[in-house]
């Protein structure tokens, strides 16, 4: 058994987001082995019975509220440029944290400080520097390569000026990750895709060697958690085969302040769905996530479309979804939504970039599509093909119930901190 340091930027718990969901269960499992101090940052909307529920799972739980403002904006551009940092980064300086990690290493000894997201990077250094006596081995969980998600959002953005700072802030990352790839002992990521693209930051003769301290392991879940509310309520529709489901409803259920998600839901409500409304002018497109900004708000004023922000049980909207999209066209790492529609027993479809680094059957478990035409076809044949839409609800679920249980997934971790401890 092992003293565990365990840093999130972001507390997790509820289960309401990818990178929730991924902390989540790992200090479920490793909390089996070890000993688990939790730091997190919080928010004005983290609940002090969410603070109570991980404290069910660690030793300790210390929370520590994020400042956000303009003026830590404006001074996180300054010193971002001033110094090469990305910006994202140097926004989340906080001296409090700063002393807090101090303190904590001063007064006991961690064997291990478990870095969670790029954004708890510099802070897992900064614990395992000051802490007393033996140097704790370090462990950074990447979640995504974040500098190919910055290119991306480069790519993609149509102002000028917020090309030049994306793409400013994708080479920042570059060099932060590769930092932070050279210090930690040990890094975890979601898919082979990040590995690679990480690694791909090195000049080749160090690629082999830094290889070794890669070890992929995906985003899991917990079925048993999650009935198939989809599945169970789905009944074949009363219609005449391939014609289409009368009044159907289409669900997209995301964090709506995540720019990949505003920019795929903006495509498909501009792009895609007047294609679908060609054929089915009485379809409803669903938008549910927490924060939707003023443009994705907008769409609620056109034909049947719903903007609902965050709603505490998304139940009814899964009772009603005859499809559901993930429409991404920028993004890194994996999308753990695609597992939650999975394990509702809905029926997808997604980009190819929006189903990245998972692993799946397109046609079996998920339909994949690219160009507004192709995406639009898909859409339609899950709204006309009852037998189709069943088989897909049906195989999602079984598939994410094989492939995707953190039980049996995380006992990769297992061997990474027993590596790990058996270096100290």
């Amino acid at each position: 058994m092992a003293r565990i340091l365990f840093l999130t930027q972001v507390l997790p718990y509820p289960l309401n987001a990818g990178p929730k969901i991924r902390a989540y269960h790992m200090l479920r499992h490793l909390g089996q082995r070890h000993e688990l101090t939790l730091v997190s940052f919080v928010r004005h909307d983290d609940t002090p019975e969410a603070i109570e529920h991980l404290r069910g799972l660690c030793e300790a739980v210390w929370p520590l509220p994020i400042k956000r403002s303009l003026w830590l904006n404006a001074r996180a551009g300054v010193k971002g440029l001033s110094t090469g940092l990305p910006m994202v980064i140097v926004r989340d300086e906080m001296p409090e944290m700063i002393s807090l990690l101090r303190r904590l290493t001063s007064e006991r000894a961690y064997q291990v400080v478990h870095a969670d997201q790029t954004s708890m990077a510099g802070y897992g250094q900064l614990a395992a520097g000051a802490a007393t006596g033996i140097r704790p081995r370090t462990l950074l969980d990447q979640h995504n390569a974040v500098h190919v998600l910055a290119e991306r959002m480069a790519r993609d953005q149509g102002q000028p000026w917020l090309r030049y700072i994306m793409s400013r802030e994708a080479r920042a990352f570059a060099r932060f990750e590769s930092a932070m790839c050279h210090a930690y002992d040990a890094i975890l990521t979601v898919t082979h895709e990040d590995q690679e693209r990480l690694l791909d930051l090195f000049p080749s003769y160090q690629q082999a060697s830094l290889a070794r301290k890669f070890t992929v392991v995906p985003i899991s879940v917990d079925p048993a958690q999650t009935p198939a509310i989809g599945l169970d309520r789905h009944r074949p529709h009363n219609h005449a085969p391939s014609t289409l489901v009368p009044n159907p409803t289409i669900l997209h259920m995301g964090t709506m302040f995540w720019p990949p998600n505003v920019q795929g839901v903006m495509w498909f409500a501009t792009e895609v769905l007047p294609l679908i409304r060609r054929n089915c002018p009485t379809v409803r497109f669903q938008i549910v996530g927490k924060n939707p900004p003023p443009e994705i708000q907008a769409l609620a004023a056109g034909p049947g479309i719903e903007v609902s922000g965050y709603v505490e049980d998304p139940t009814p909207y899964i009772e009603a979804a005859d499809a559901f999209v993930v429409p991404l066209h920028a993004g890194s790492g994996m999308r753990v939504k695609i597992l939650d529609v999975w394990l509702w027993g809905l029926p997808i479809v997604a980009t190819t970039l929006g189903a990245e680094g998972i692993d799946l059957r397109p046609g079996s478990n998920i339909l994949l599509a690219d160009r507004p035409q192709d995406f639009a076809a898909a859409t339609l044949r899950l709204l006309s093909d009852d037998n189709l839409n069943h088989n897909l609800r049906a195989q999602g679920r079984a598939w994410v119930e094989a492939h995707y249980s953190y039980q049996v997934v995380y006992a990769a971790v297992d061997r990474v901190y027993d590596k790990l401890l058996a270096a100290t």
